[in-house]
């Protein structure tokens, strides 16, 4: 699970929130940073997408050790 802070463009509002790291299946910037999951649904997110893949593999390393 990684902690992540969703962006509402429309309110302008953010809320942080715990993604399943499991079912990314991309990651994009276009130029905000947009994870599509693995059942199609698209979320908008605060952070860099940098910072999304740092996240995912910690939490890969931390399942691995």
């Amino acid at each position: 699970m990684i902690k992540l802070t969703r962006f509402n463009s429309e309110k302008k509002q953010k809320a942080e929130f715990v993604l399943n790291a499991e079912i990314i299946e991309t990651i994009e910037e276009t130029p905000d940073t947009v994870i599509t999951l693995t059942n199609g649904k698209k979320i908008i997110v605060e952070e860099p997408m940098e910072e999304v893949v740092r996240q995912v593999v910690k939490y890969k390393r931390a399942w691995f050790k």
